[in-house]
C-alpha cells in the first residue's frame, strides 16, 4: 500500500526519464523487499504466531513512522494521520487484516501458495469496484479475472481433498481480498496519501497480537530475524514502494509488483528447500499469465496514465 496522490513537485508530466528510472528502480526493489518475507519467517523459531506478529509489526511501525517524519517532519506526520480519514482507517484495518493472515498463514500452507494467490490481487480489485461501485470492466479484463479465480481454484483445490490444510489457504485467499478491498478504497480515494494507513495497519496488528500472545520473549537471533522481517521486508519495501510508484505509470508499477509471487517462492525453494506443489505451480502460473497478459494489453490500451500512481496494492509481506 502506497500513497497515490501525486504531489505537488510530482507530477507524471514533470518527472524526467531519469527520475522515471529511479522509480522504476525503488518499485522493484520494493517487490524484492516484500519476495524475502517467506524466507525470513522460515528463520524465526518462535512457536507462538502472535508473538511473531507482535514484533514484526512494531519495528514496522517503528520504521514507517521514522521514514515519515524524515520525509515530513513530526508536524507533518501527524497531519498525515488526520488527513488520511475514515477511508484511511479502513485500509489499515485491510493491512492489520492481510499482515496477520500472512504470518498465520505460513504455519499452514507453503509461501508460494501464499504468495501466488495475492499475484491476482489487482484482478481481483477490479472485481470489486465493479460490484461495489460499478466501475466499467473491460472484455479482456473479465477473462483474466475468470483466469485469476480457475487458478487460485487449482491452488485451493488441494485442501478440498485434505492435502493441505483449508485453514492455510483460506488464511491465504483472506489476504487477497484484504488487499483488493484495500486497492478499490485507494482508487475511490486517491487524494489520500496512504503510507500513514499503512503504518496504523501495522500499529493495529501489533495491539491484537499483544492481546493475543502467550510470550514476548524471543532470543536474540530470533529478534535479528524479527527486525528484518518488520523493517526489511515490510517497512522498508512499503517506504520504496511510497517513494518510487508516484513517479512511474500505473502498469509499470503493476507489473514490476509481480516480482514479489515470482521470486518469493523461488527464495523459500532455495534457502529452505520448500518445493510448491505440483497444483500449486499450475494454479500459480495460471495467475502470473493471466496478470502480465492483462498488463501487457494496458501497455497497448495506454502508454502513459493522465497521472503517475499505482492501480493495485502490492503484498507488503
Amino acid at each position: 500500500m502506497t500513497d497515490t496522490a501525486p504531489s505537488p513537485s510530482v507530477v507524471l508530466s514533470t518527472v524526467s526519464p531519469r527520475e522515471e528510472r529511479v522509480g522504476m528502480l525503488l518499485v522493484f526493489l520494493s517487490a524484492l523487499m516484500w519476495s524475502f518475507g517467506g524466507t525470513i519467517a522460515r528463520f524465526i523459531t518462535v512457536g507462538d504466531s502472535w508473538t511473531v506478529i507482535f514484533w514484526r509489526s512494531v519495528w514496522a511501525a517503528a520504521f514507517l513512522i521514522g521514514f515519515m517524519v524524515w520525509r515530513d517532519g513530526w508536524r507533518g506526520t501527524l497531519k498525515l494521520f488526520r488527513d488520511m480519514g475514515l477511508p484511511g482507517l479502513a485500509v489499515g484495518a485491510c493491512f492489520a487484516t492481510a499482515s496477520t493472515a500472512f504470518v498465520v498463514a505460513l504455519a499452514y500452507t507453503t509461501v508460494a501458495n501464499i504468495l501466488l494467490m495475492q499475484a491476482g490481487v489487482p484482478l481481483l480489485a477490479a472485481l470489486f469496484a465493479w460490484a461495489l461501485f460499478r466501475e466499467r470492466v473491460t472484455a479482456a479484463t473479465w477473462l483474466a479475472i475468470a483466469a485469476v479465480i480457475t487458478g487460485v481454484a487449482i491452488m485451493v483445490s488441494e485442501s478440498l481433498d485434505g492435502a493441505v490444510s483449508p485453514i492455510g489457504d483460506g488464511l491465504a485467499l483472506l489476504i487477497a481480498v484484504m488487499f483488493s478491498i484495500a486497492t478499490v478504497i485507494t482508487r475511490r480515494f486517491s487524494g489520500v496519501r496512504m503510507t500513514p494507513a499503512t503504518c496504523l495497519g501495522t500499529m493495529l496488528a501489533a495491539g491484537f497480537a499483544a492481546s493475543q500472545a502467550s510470550t514476548f520473549a524471543v532470543s536474540a537471533s530470533d529478534m535479528g530475524f524479527l527486525f528484518a522481517f518488520g523493517v526489511v521486508n515490510l517497512g522498508l519495501g512499503l517506504a520504496f514502494f511510497a517513494t518510487g510508484a508516484r513517479l512511474i505509470p500505473a502498469a509499470v508499477a503493476a507489473l514490476l509488483g509481480t516480482f514479489e509471487p515470482i521470486l518469493g517462492p523461488i527464495w523459500v525453494w532455495l534457502v529452505h528447500s520448500e518445493v510448491p506443489s505440483g497444483r500449486t505451480i499450475i494454479g500459480g502460473a495460471v495467475v502470473v499469465t493471466a496478470l502480465l497478459v492483462h498488463i501487457g494489453l494496458e501497455f497497448k490500451r495506454q502508454a502513459r496514465p493522465e497521472r503517475a500512481g499505482v492501480t493495485g496494492v502490492p503484498s507488503p509481506n
